[in-house]
């Protein structure tokens, strides 16, 4: 059976990995009929995924993700397509985490700057 292993590194911290790993468990369960069970644990959660003719898990960790799926013989025709779909997925989420943990920090700083002004005007 033809194997799909993605490994991809980021810098979301595990709280916001986990919020990008219910999106992709979400986004597969409507999308792709899958089955997505999401076991969280103290330093990384497992999403177990299925449905006919594929099984996996996506391990979701402080600074990375590694997805395992084994495809079935009929999907496993079609291995390069899926792989490429689940990486163009998982890719724009990450992104799009990234975007927003990046976004946050200076909203931060913008809003603390405004308030060290007010003060100082007192």
């Amino acid at each position: 059976m033809p194997d799909i292993h993605i490994h991809r590194d980021h810098d979301l911290g595990l709280a916001k990995a986990r919020k990008v790993a219910f999106q992709w468990a979400t986004d597969a369960e409507n999308r792709f009929e899958m089955a997505c069970t999401i076991i969280e644990g103290k330093t990384r959660d497992t999403v177990e995924f299925t449905r006919s003719g594929l099984t996996g898990e996506l391990l979701v960790e402080e600074h990375q993700f590694t997805l395992d799926a084994k495809l079935g013989f009929l999907l496993g025709a079609f291995s390069k397509t899926i792989e490429s779909e689940i990486e163009k997925n998982l890719d724009a989420l990450l992104a799009k985490g990234s975007a927003t943990a990046k976004a946050r920090p200076v909203a931060k700083s913008a809003a603390a700057k405004k308030a060290a002004v007010r003060t100082a005007k007192k």
